[in-house]
């Protein structure tokens, strides 16, 4: 099989360009909010469609080492059971790899979001996306996925580095 070379272009990660993959998760003047805790805090409402069929919902930590630019993409996964969510615990940017929910990766469809500090990803039930790519230094990150066992694995993965794919420096 032959090497394509593509280095993907890096948007700034947004609820309308990042539609097609899920949610973001950010305490965004669109974001439904009202005062709570006799004043001193302000809800933002309803974030994101946490979706785990008939898994159990698991709030958990990544610790997640920072990655060098440029760098090849290695592995794209995805989890056709459930949504799966990144919040950055810290003031961190990071970035996100996704393709559409297809059965088979395209490819030519994958794209890369910078999400910035204060900002999270949902990603919708089978979005293929790439694993953590922190940048700058190591970063923990609240991960809320689906648990449980009803039966049919929960992880697609597929190596993508003889596809010479590429985040730029």
């Amino acid at each position: 099989m032959a090497s394509i070379h593509t280095t993907l272009t890096i948007e700034p990660l947004q609820a309308d360009t990042f539609g097609p993959f899920g949610d973001v998760i950010e305490a965004g003047a669109t974001a439904r909010q009202f005062a709570i805790n006799q004043g001193y805090a302000t809800r933002f409402h309803d974030l994101a469609t946490v979706d785990v069929g008939e898994g159990k919902v698991l709030l958990n930590i990544f610790r997640a080492l920072p990655r060098r630019l440029p760098m090849q993409l290695q592995v794209m996964e995805r989890h056709p059971l459930g949504s799966q969510a990144f919040v950055a615990m810290a003031e961190l940017p990071f970035l996100v790899v996704v393709a559409p929910p297809t059965p088979e990766l395209v490819l030519a469809d994958i794209r890369c979001f910078r999400a910035e500090a204060g900002q999270g990803v949902n990603y919708a039930k089978g979005v293929w996306h790439h694993p953590l790519i922190a940048i700058g230094r190591e970063c923990d990150f609240l991960v809320i996925d689906r648990g449980g066992s009803t039966g049919g694995s929960n992880l697609d993965e597929i190596d993508v580095t003889v596809q010479q794919i590429w985040l730029p420096g």
